[in-house]
């Protein structure tokens, strides 16, 4: 990649705010809407997940289907683009491809979470197409997936997916840092609960061991301020949550 491509996405310095599906108070999560009250409200980074329309477009849509944000039994894959955008989903929005989400906001960093394999290709010919590649950063719950996406991005900031996570949680917990930087070799942050069940994910030996393995630690999805500030105080990176701006709040305060 060249240099002028260079991964700009863990900037401004920390603590980073992720506006988890944009800020959703008023608006519909995943719409331009929802992101434009996120940035106004001083998050520096917004969250999204992206599935594939009928057509191949990467479509901003964080379930596989319409029930839960519009009422409808119909799949994000089984509409085309076009009729995706007709889809009325409150506050004057609908579902937008993740072009028209990078065109809209050229200066944001996206946090993009790939939910299937059809939106790998989509995903990336989109990034590319809005020569984005320096202010998005590529997650993926399927470490295949990720792995697709990432090698059609070279040099493209990345999280660890779970299968990588794990390996790098259980050399944190025996205090083996370079087990750590060999697992995350390559990666700019792990993005964390601070619990899977009834273990503790984010503690100060693991904060630190990744820190020392050169990657931030983004915890989700927190929307208590006390909580925030808790970990704020344990050294974590960034926050993701759907209250960006009482994250920004806290942070200010903090400051």
């Amino acid at each position: 990649m060249p240099a002028e491509q260079a991964s700009q996405f863990l900037l401004p310095p920390v603590p980073r705010v992720f506006a988890h599906r944009g800020l959703s108070l008023e608006a519909p999560e995943n719409t331009l809407l929802a992101f434009l009250k996120a940035l106004s409200s001083g998050a520096t980074h917004l969250e999204t997940d992206v599935h594939v329309s009928l057509d191949g477009v990467a479509v901003l849509s964080h379930d596989p289907d319409l029930a839960r944000v519009a009422g409808s039994t119909a799949r994000v894959d089984q509409l085309t683009m076009a009729e995706l955008s007709r889809v009325d989903l409150g506050a004057g929005q609908s579902f937008v491809s993740l072009s028209e989400a990078l065109s809209a906001f050229p200066e944001a960093r996206f946090n993009i979470d790939v939910k299937v394999a059809g939106a790998v290709e989509p995903t990336a010919g989109a990034i590319r197409d809005a020569r984005a590649s320096a202010r998005v950063l590529i997650t993926s719950f399927s470490e295949s997936r990720r792995r697709s996406v990432v090698g059609l991005l070279p040099g493209v900031a990345t999280s660890a997916s779970p299968s990588v996570l794990i390996k790098a949680l259980l050399s944190s917990r025996i205090g083996l840092t370079w087990s750590a930087r060999r697992v995350l070799r390559g990666f700019a942050a792990v993005q964390v609960p601070e619990r899977y069940g009834r273990v503790r994910v984010v503690t100060p030996r693991f904060i630190r061991v990744m820190h020392a393995a050169d990657v931030e630690v983004h915890v989700w999805t927190v929307n208590d301020p006390a909580a925030m500030s808790r970990l704020l105080d344990l050294g974590v990176d960034g926050i993701v949550t759907d209250r960006c701006d009482l994250a920004v709040a806290v942070i200010a305060a903090r400051a």
